[in-house]
């Protein structure tokens, strides 16, 4: 949902897909959207966009919007599954953390300070002068945009860099010398920042739509939970203060069921992380997920399970991968050919698909791990005769998008 310049609101629909292992996306349509933004509405439009494309909801595996109550309750009357975006979650885990009345200052004041210049070609030539005497940086100061939490952080970064030349030139001002940042002010910029800093990244990073987002999610959390965002003796109270706000909001937000299933099994058929993240009975209810998932393939994919061959001990020469870890038991199995051979009327020895899918997946997670810069999708191109079932799955939640604002 958004607006035209001339203030005309509408509605743009993108879909997300994979043909040929690579992904793909296209705006469906953007339409002209006059009546009120409710969720009633939204969730109407959204049917008709889909009905009119001839696609089906069937089909869809989730829907990645922000966390706007209107959309939500959109989905909630459509019954389709979302996916709560990934920077949209960030951005207010991030304005969670900052609900301190020592940052509400400093933040006030660094907004005092960089209005005071933006008015003031007087101010800025003076600055000017000052950066070129003190030796910094000729940069202006930037203006923080309320809707993105990496604009906050260049603001404090600048005025961080600044503050020297600031100080000079607000102190010989009277009318500006209280704008001046005391060492308070300083200190607790200077926790903003080192606790933000290392987040900017992972912003930028997970909106791409030309490679896969979704598997990442759940390997970030970790990180943020045990190394970047982990509370740490040395730290000040309030470093430990917003990193701990920051995790403890993303582990609440993404404790929902349906998002984090949907994050697990993504996470699970990224060839970089496979079972990595889970342990004991959490990694045992995902792989009955995951086998359940593929025995009920839908119809137009049941050929990824028909007559599923035994999974291979070694990958093609010709690929130069590297040999597959399969137990003992499964190098034995003999081929459905061999078991129709020596079948009787009495007995029958052909393995179901629920059995076939448990072989597929237990040799799936032995295989050796890719690399981390590794393109997951480049591997399962070169692997799906290898682990057919999964392949579909692989299909099915890969293409999915971690945000819903692709840079």
């Amino acid at each position: 949902m958004w607006s035209s310049r001339t203030c005309e609101p509408y509605m743009s629909v993108t879909v997300h897909f994979m043909e040929d292992w690579e992904l793909k996306s296209a705006c469906l349509q953007t339409s002209y959207f006059p009546q009120d933004h409710t969720g009633e509405h939204i969730a109407e439009a959204l049917q008709e966009a889909i009905k009119s494309w001839n696609l089906s909801p069937t089909g869809l595996v989730a829907v990645t919007t922000d966390n706007g109550s209107n959309v939500v309750k959109a989905l909630q009357l459509t019954k389709w599954p979302r996916m709560q975006c990934f920077g949209h979650r960030l951005h207010l885990a991030i304005g969670h953390s900052m609900d301190d009345a020592r940052i509400t200052r400093a933040i006030s004041l660094c907004k005092r300070v960089v209005s005071s210049f933006s008015y003031s070609w007087k101010k800025r030539r003076e600055l000017g002068e000052v950066q070129i005497q003190l030796g910094l940086p000729g940069h202006q100061l930037t203006t923080e945009s309320a809707t993105r939490w990496g604009s906050r952080l260049q603001m404090i970064e600048r005025v961080l860099e600044q503050e020297r030349a600031l100080s000079k030139v607000l102190s010989s001002d009277k009318k500006t010398r209280p704008l001046v940042p005391t060492w308070q002010d300083i200190e607790v910029l200077e926790a903003i920042k080192k606790a933000l800093k290392p987040l900017q990244d992972f912003t930028d990073a997970l909106s791409g739509e030309e490679y896969v987002t979704l598997s990442y999610i759940r390997p970030v959390l970790h990180l943020f939970n045990n190394s970047l965002l982990a509370p740490e003796a040395g730290d000040t109270e309030l470093y430990n203060s917003i990193k701990s706000c920051i995790v403890d909001y993303l582990n609440t937000k993404y404790a929902d069921p349906s998002t984090s299933d949907l994050l697990d099994i993504a996470s699970l058929l990224d060839p970089r992380f496979k079972a990595r993240y889970f342990s004991g009975e959490k990694l045992d209810a995902l792989k009955h997920k995951v086998i359940t998932e593929a025995e009920s393939l839908p119809s137009d994919q049941a050929r990824c399970l028909s007559e599923l061959p035994d999974p291979p001990v070694t990958e093609p020469a010709d690929r130069g991968e590297a040999e597959v870890a399969v137990p003992p038991t499964a190098k034995k199995k003999k081929s459905l050919a061999s078991f129709f051979e020596h079948s009787t009327p009495t007995t029958s020895t052909t393995r179901t698909q629920k059995d076939a899918v448990e072989t597929e997946l237990l040799s799936y997670l032995l295989s050796v791990c890719v690399e981390s810069d590794a393109d997951p999708l480049k591997w399962w191109r070169n692997h799906e005769a290898n682990f057919p079932a999964l392949s579909c799955l692989a299909k099915k939640y890969l293409c999915v998008p971690a945000t819903s604002f692709p840079l």
